[in-house]
């Protein structure tokens, strides 16, 4: 064979020897981190964020996922307070306030269950409603919608729909992040650990 042929088969032979490999490598997209907030004994507002920085929000749906942990179970002292909802996560609405317009996830724990709410302000007045109960360390998925043809508020938790009334103006939520926080009139009887992921 002459030399000037042999490049010519070595590289026949490289493509012949080499494996026509198509598959294509799954991509995977880690998960966003759960953030934690801590509600001290005694307090109101939880640790985890800065109570003096507003986040701005304009939107029309609100997904996260929550999860409760044993530091969720609490038994109130006062019997009238035992009902009282603490808030979970959720925002303000139609550029006010949020004891005037807002839409938030409510939870509390009594009558040995976790129970999940929906909970909002139209025109400062405040209504409550009982979505389901959820089970203490299982990965909640909660969603707020914003259904300005129906004037609606769209709660999801776990696949569970519930809509009530909204009486915003603006056609999305404008207003600014509502962060956990426990009370009515109670303050956390212990320091008390919820975790949020947004989606």
């Amino acid at each position: 064979m002459k030399i000037k042929y042999l490049p010519y088969l070595l590289i026949i032979l490289f493509i012949a020897c080499k494996k026509n490999d198509t598959s294509v490598a799954p991509i995977v997209v880690p998960e966003k981190p759960f953030t934690t907030y801590t509600i001290l004994k005694g307090e109101h507002y939880a640790s985890g964020y800065d109570s003096n920085h507003i986040v701005i929000i304009k939107t029309t749906d609100l997904k996260f996922t929550a999860k409760f942990d044993s530091s969720c179970i609490y038994t109130a002292t006062n019997i009238e307070n035992s009902e009282d909802v603490n808030k979970l996560y959720g925002f303000s609405d139609n550029k006010s306030s949020h004891h005037l317009f807002s839409a938030r996830i409510g939870w509390a724990y009594y009558f040995k269950a976790l129970r999940l709410f929906g909970y909002t302000y139209n025109n400062g007045v405040r209504t409550i409603l009982q979505l389901c109960t959820v089970p203490i360390g299982k990965e909640i998925s909660c969603r707020i919608q914003i259904d300005a043809a129906n004037s609606n508020y769209v709660f999801t938790v776990d696949g569970l729909t519930v809509k009530m009334p909204r009486q915003a103006n603006e056609a999305q939520a404008v207003g600014y992040r509502l962060y956990p926080y426990f009370g009515g009139s109670l303050v956390a009887p212990h320091n008390v650990t919820i975790l949020v992921r947004d989606e």
